[in-house]
């Protein structure tokens, strides 16, 4: 066992102050960083454990959510104005993972999450440039069933293990970042990194940053909103495709949409190039099909994973059905 010291946080600022220390790690609910201290893949000095800070869920002003960083995955799931006005958050989180994980994973530690990649895991011989930087990446000709078919790079192929943060990526949620050089509120679309030739950086959130809330925008989509999630067993497996998507057919035509993916990139999804490609369309399954496909062009495929392309491309279209009242 490595040693490391534990300091408990009392407020935002004080956590800051606390995060500067080099070495530092900020500890949520402690799901995916404990087990990464126990292979010893992280080897933080410092523990500043962040979970009395906010977990309130409120609406805000202008009708949207805004939730405590410190929340539990369970409670956002379970609140009635998550489960009402954001409907494919809920099930995201609730196809996430066990009930046990849930009810200690927070919301700023779920952002967080590192890849369950199995080569990054194993520090006893795989080479993997997300653990050291310049390793090499074992996955491009090993076991990448599970890995990236968008955004990838020869550097890496691991996927981000989130099912909220695709749920998240879908609803344009907002991160609100505190640090020593003032508060800032980015998209979540840009607070994961793709890979590039860093793997290693994963976020944007700079030394000493700490997400201190999550807010949803008021959105009239929402409301009209899922989460579909294609993994190898029914519980407690992570996906191979999700699906998150939000829709607004006005006269049989797409008003307004969002779709997001998960299981296929280095981070969350954004659909940006079959959401352009559905406004002012009929919503029906051709329409569906010509967008999902454009949003599949660029995919690159390895020896385990090219099924998910037309996998990717079929669960896109049925949630799409699905959420636009069965348009065929």
């Amino acid at each position: 066992m490595i040693p490391f010291d534990y300091i408990r946080a009392s407020d935002v600022q004080d956590a800051i102050a606390k995060g500067t220390i080099s070495g530092t790690k900020f500890l949520g609910g402690g799901t995916n960083l404990l087990d990464l201290m126990r292979e010893v893949i992280e080897r933080p000095s410092v523990l500043v454990d962040v979970t009395g800070l906010s977990a309130e869920i409120i609406e805000t002003t202008e009708g949207g959510v805004m939730i405590g960083a410190a929340a539990r995955n369970t409670a956002v799931a379970e609140h009635k104005l998550i489960r009402s006005r954001y409907p494919a958050l809920t099930r995201a989180i609730v196809a996430g993972a066990s009930a046990q994980i849930r009810n200690m994973a927070t919301v700023g530690g779920n952002l967080m999450q590192r890849s369950r990649c199995t080569y990054f895991y194993d520090n006893a011989g795989s080479h993997c440039n997300k653990r050291i930087p310049g390793d090499g990446c074992d996955a491009l000709r090993g076991f990448n069933r599970n890995h990236a078919i968008l955004g990838a790079s020869d550097a890496c192929i691991a996927v981000h293990p989130s099912d909220m943060c695709v749920a998240l990526a879908a609803l344009d949620a907002i991160v609100h970042i505190d640090g020593g050089d003032g508060s800032r509120r980015v998209p979540i679309k840009d607070f994961h990194r793709l890979p590039g030739d860093r793997p290693d950086i994963e976020t944007i959130l700079q030394p000493g940053e700490l997400i201190t809330a999550l807010e949803l925008p008021a959105s009239r989509l929402a409301a009209r909103s899922t989460y579909r999630k294609v993994r190898d067993r029914s519980s407690y497996a992570f996906a191979l495709v999700s699906v998150a998507a939000a829709i607004s057919v006005v006269d049989d035509r797409v008003q307004d949409i969002r779709i997001a993916l998960g299981g296929v990139a280095h981070k969350p999804w954004r659909a940006t190039k079959a959401e352009a490609l559905l406004i002012g369309k009929t919503a029906g399954q051709d329409a569906f099909v010509a967008a999902a496909e454009a949003e599949l062009a660029d995919a690159r495929t390895f020896e385990g994973n090219a099924f998910k392309v037309e996998l990717a491309k079929r669960t896109i279209v049925s949630v799409l059905i699905e959420i636009s009242g069965g348009a065929a």
